[in-house]
């Protein structure tokens, strides 16, 4: 095969859909995550009430990004969204320490879901642009993140309002992407 019919083939093959669930509390900041991801406007975020899904161009690939809402009433229907699960993204507003415990349980219940096993985990620790925000590496320890031996992981500091670190977590997404027999 010559030169040609390689590059032939590669333009022609069209670019890999990638679906991404993006989830975590109500207030963590996956909205504005999203909404970040797709250079659209953030000055008025208001909470999910159901989902909003975009398609972002990221590495060559399609990037179908699902964000779920995350208040307690919502968060039993998470799992309608499971299947065919790329990578999860989990969100963490990194400046709410008194809610630690709640996302780490929430998180803790996601990683034994059968529908995401070995799905890659990217965990967002987003608002790191507060003065009060924990660091990454100590959200990583109390979320007992060095733990997880089934699945590729990654904690990523971020925030989604200035898009400081969000690239870098996209970047790891796209390199850490494991296909799924569909």
């Amino acid at each position: 095969m010559g030169l040609l019919s390689i590059l032939r083939r590669l333009k022609q093959s069209p670019e890999q859909e990638v679906r991404l669930l993006l989830l975590g509390l109500d207030n963590a900041g996956k909205t504005t995550l999203l909404k970040q991801l797709a250079a659209e406007d953030i000055s008025h975020i208001t909470p999910t009430q159901g989902f909003n899904i975009k398609s972002v161009q990221s590495s060559g690939f399609k990037l179908n990004v699902w964000d779920i809402g995350g208040q307690r009433k919502i968060r039993p229907y998470w799992r309608n969204y499971f299947e065919n699960t790329d990578v999860l993204i989990y969100v963490i507003d990194s400046s709410d320490r008194k809610r630690f415990e709640e996302t780490s349980l929430e998180l803790a219940e996601l990683l034994e879901e059968e529908k995401l096993a070995a799905v890659p985990l990217l965990v967002f620790a987003n608002k790191q642009d507060l003065m009060t925000a924990s660091p990454a590496s100590e959200l990583a320890e109390s979320l007992n993140l060095h733990t997880i031996r089934d699945r590729m992981w990654q904690v990523q500091a971020c925030s989604a309002l200035t898009a400081e670190g969000v690239q870098d977590g996209m970047t790891w997404v796209c390199r850490n992407i494991k296909f799924r027999k569909r």
